[in-house]
């Protein structure tokens, strides 16, 4: 098994607003994918334990897309939010106040298929993505 992968950002928004972007289905069609080659045209959340995650991810030329899915297993708003994958995979997020925003983290088990380093850059891409979502709301 590898270790888990950690990223984060610090955003400009308070945890409430900075949880509310994570989570609503509307915003996270703005901010979840990794380049500007890639869109999420739709997303589901059932947000409670046990309620299901669903963001469907395709690059914008069609040719490829697939759901990214999971169950979650703790929602403590507006503080940790714990999915666990349709594969078996684990993914914590977490909200802390710092500064004049939020530093969000998250702590994922990498899949077997591909490396570490890449998953990392991807994740840490969309969080990115996130960060920026939220700082053009800050700055409207």
């Amino acid at each position: 098994m590898t270790d888990p992968i950690a990223i984060e950002a610090h955003v400009p928004a308070e945890p409430e607003a900075a949880w509310s972007a994570y989570t609503d289905p509307d915003a996270i069609t703005q901010w979840n994918f990794a380049t500007p080659e890639w869109c999420c045209p739709r997303a589901e959340v059932d947000l409670r334990p046990g309620g299901r995650h669903m963001a469907r991810m395709e690059a914008r030329d069609g040719s490829i897309g697939f759901d990214f899915e999971g169950t979650y297993e703790e929602v403590d708003a507006p503080c940790t939010l714990v999915l666990k994958l349709d594969d078996g995979r684990m993914s914590r997020t977490t909200f802390e106040a710092e500064g004049d925003g939020t530093r969000v983290r998250t702590v994922f088990d990498p899949e077997a298929s591909n490396p570490a380093e890449m998953q990392r850059s991807g994740w840490q891409a969309i969080l990115d993505n996130y960060a920026g979502y939220l700082r053009g709301k800050a700055s409207a």
